[in-house]
């Protein structure tokens, strides 16, 4: 099967979301990805009961998400033999990633200064929580964190008076991981171009800042506008907000050219005897201070007519308008399934689960089938052998310590099932 990235050899020296999600990208559409790991592992093979699936290897959804379509090695990087097994992976290597903190890779000797004039043409990729200069470029970033708390979103987005809204696992990670392959996928252009690699940095502090650009920038006008956090009764514009039904579901309104909208959706809610009021222009109430007024006309009217019935009523006149559905309901939207969103996979344990594909499609390349991730070590001695490692120095590397195999590390990662091939 033909690949745009085939060809291309990725290092994924990371953990958690963020990275191996980049990886897995280059990874989907034809790269060859080497995921590095220690004898503990990607902490990320452990999160299962902490998020409310099973604790199996053999039935990690989120790992499985991240990490499929690569190959796994367990090497030492505290051992010179160890590191020296990654040098020789890098002397054929267009991409190596990492997310670890700038201080751990430099007492290595493995941070972009130590090793770009000995591979050249080698596109380096450093992800962090916070960046890698300033007083906090050390502190330890993960997406709760950095990216919802620091970068803003938490503190500004939740509703007036209320506790802070509860926080998705990896959507941070996986819109930064993103923004990385983005700026991967640009090097990896000039090198092939040039011959000349680059460092690609990103993080999830300042990705958390850009996708707020707009109204972080617009947080400086003061005297304009209002200070967030606000309450939904106070919205901007009434039209961009939630409203409550008849059954005690949300729907979510997005009508940013408000007065536009105006004329044609009041008659649609039975507010007919509102169109032409000049009291209720977006600058009238802007100005006035009227949009608790104006939302409860909306709020009152919503409570007519059930979540299904308004939206149909929408649909037929192409009003901008969603049901606030939950992850339950999503799993069964035929529009997600229709686009690709999902894909089944065979699990030993439980049999089939709906898996999330990436989000990016090209019209002439086809789809990898969904696989699991490679288990801990899974493809290490195939991966040395490929190196040129003969058996006697595999069986040495391995009696010290250097390497490890899956059969080494199953017991501790959750033992094993019969018949899984």
């Amino acid at each position: 099967m033909d690949k745009p990235l085939s060809g291309i050899k990725v290092i994924d020296m990371s953990t958690f979301i963020a990275v191996p999600a980049c990886a897995r990208l280059l990874a989907e559409f034809g790269a060859e990805v080497i995921k590095i790991e220690s004898k503990g592992g990607d902490l990320v093979r452990f999160n299962g009961v902490s998020e409310g699936r099973l604790g199996s290897p053999y039935e990690n959804t989120t790992y499985d998400l991240e990490n499929a379509h690569k190959r796994d090695l367990v090497i030492n990087l505290k051992a010179p033999e160890g590191r020296e097994i990654l040098f020789k992976l890098l002397e054929t290597t267009d991409v190596f990633l990492t997310n670890w903190r700038p201080q751990a890779l430099a007492k290595l000797g493995l941070d972009y200064e130590s090793i770009k004039d000995r591979y050249p043409k080698l596109v380096y990729g450093a992800f962090t929580g916070y960046g890698e200069t300033g007083p906090d470029c050390n502190l330890p970033g993960y997406d709760f964190t950095a990216f919802w708390a620091r970068g803003g979103i938490m503190g500004s987005l939740m509703q007036k008076g209320a506790e802070p809204i509860n926080l998705v696992p990896g959507m941070g990670d996986h819109i930064s991981g993103y923004f990385m392959a983005s700026g991967i996928m640009i090097a990896l252009y000039k090198a092939l171009k040039t011959g000349k690699g680059d460092k690609v940095s990103t993080s999830l502090l300042h990705s958390s800042i850009f996708i707020q650009g707009i109204p972080m920038q617009a947080a400086q006008y003061k005297d304009l506008g209002q200070s967030y956090p606000i309450s939904r009764k106070d919205a901007e514009n009434p039209f961009n907000n939630t409203y409550k039904t008849k059954d005690d579901r949300y729907l979510q309104l997005s009508m940013p050219p408000f007065d536009v909208f105006y004329p044609k959706f009041m008659p649609l809610i039975g507010r007919e005897d509102l169109v032409g009021n000049t009291r209720y222009t977006m600058d009238s109430i802007t100005k006035n201070h009227l949009h608790r007024e104006f939302i409860e006309i909306l709020e009152e009217a919503f409570l007519k007519k059930t979540a299904a019935e308004w939206l149909e009523i929408f649909a037929a006149n192409d009003i901008p308008c969603s049901l606030c559905q939950v992850w339950e309901e999503v799993l069964e939207d035929k529009q997600a399934w229709a686009i690709g969103a999902f894909e089944e996979m065979d699990y030993p344990i439980s049999g089939k689960r709906a898996m999330v594909r990436p989000p990016v499609t090209l019209e002439g390349v086809e789809k990898l089938p969904y696989v699991r991730a490679p288990f801990l070590g899974e493809h290490s001695e195939e991966i040395l052998r490929e190196l040129g490692y003969t058996d006697e120095q595999l069986e040495e590397m391995h009696k010290n310590g250097i390497y490890n195999t899956w059969d080494d590390l199953r017991e501790r990662c959750g033992g094993q099932i019969p018949d899984l091939n």
